[in-house]
């Protein structure tokens, strides 16, 4: 009788998940934070996001029309990066500037280094700053369309003016305050991180040591540690970006280690320099940084020997 031999290359690991049905999960943990923004600042939330998500899937669809590679929308992938760069834009953000976004995410830091599981840094992250860098003006601008928000500016930005007038940790928890649609609203962001966790799609390594750290860093530097980790973007970094498979490291050491070094630089951004948030930069050194850790961090095979660096 005859066998036929399978050969396949290691790990021989056996698992149900797929990239599409992890991306699906992402965006699961989203829908509560996408529908609070809807509730706070106005229905203009959805049709930015929807531009958002719907311009990501174009455009790398028509990449790999243009390259002549396999089409990868259908893994969700596009998806997930469109709903997080709309989380971190305001919602008067002009769609056009929008539409610059996600040609950046997508093409740029995305398909660019070879597509999904190569690119070095979260592309969200990635088009973030670059909109942030070119237009300052409109992603600083806090204004409303018919939503529970009145305008103002985000509770760092009040701290750093010296403001007496400071929202409430109540406020803070449930995001009625002014601020890009995916950073108010503490509660929804907690929500999600707890679906991701429960759904074995992260470990709460990466997102514990963040915030942890950078509850400990502010307290050690004499500033409200709870008014820290409740404002500003620290939520939706640490537990939908900072998180990201490819740009994160594959050890709990490598990601404790990872995580401390995105506290650290969040905090010093914060409190000593120009801008009032400091997440998304930590975040991007962080994620340059994680080869290294990699290699610091790995894991010596079973009756092997850590490898000797080279004099």
């Amino acid at each position: 009788m005859s066998q036929n031999l399978v050969i396949v290359p290691s790990p021989h690991l056996k698992d149900k998940a797929t990239t599409s049905s992890v991306m699906l999960d992402v965006i699961i943990a989203l829908i509560p934070t996408v529908i609070a923004s809807a509730f706070l600042f106005g229905p203009r939330t959805l049709l930015l996001t929807a531009v958002c998500v719907g311009c990501c899937v174009a455009f790398e669809y028509l990449f790999c029309m243009v390259t002549k590679r396999e089409s990868t929308i259908r893994d969700l992938s596009a998806c997930v990066t469109g709903v997080l760069l709309a989380m971190n834009l305001p919602v008067s953000f002009p769609l056009w500037m929008a539409v610059i976004g996600c040609f950046v995410a997508i093409v740029i830091a995305k398909q660019l280094f070879g597509g999904i599981g190569q690119n070095f840094a979260n592309p969200a992250l990635v088009g973030r700053i670059v909109l942030f860098v070119s237009f300052a003006q409109y992603m600083t601008r806090w204004e409303t369309s018919s939503g529970l928000v009145v305008a103002s500016a985000t509770p760092l930005g009040l701290l750093n003016q010296g403001s007496s007038e400071l929202p409430s940790y109540l406020t803070l928890l449930f995001g009625v305050h002014g601020g890009v649609l995916g950073e108010t609203c503490a509660l929804t962001l907690i929500i999600g991180g707890l679906y991701l966790v429960w759904r074995k799609v992260i470990t709460p390594t990466i997102p514990l040591v963040y915030i942890g750290c950078v509850f400990l860093f502010s307290f050690a530097l004499g500033v409200d540690p709870l008014y820290q980790i409740l404002s500003g973007g620290l939520m939706l970094g640490a537990i939908f970006m900072a998180t990201d498979y490819t740009t994160s490291p594959v050890t709990e050491k490598g990601k404790a280690i990872f995580a401390v070094g995105c506290a650290l630089i969040t905090v010093v951004i914060r409190l000593y320099g120009s801008y009032a948030e400091g997440v998304s930069f930590a975040i991007l050194l962080m994620n340059i940084l994680t080869p290294h850790i990699d290699n610091l961090t790995r894991n010596v095979p079973f009756g092997g020997k850590p490898a000797k660096s080279k004099k």
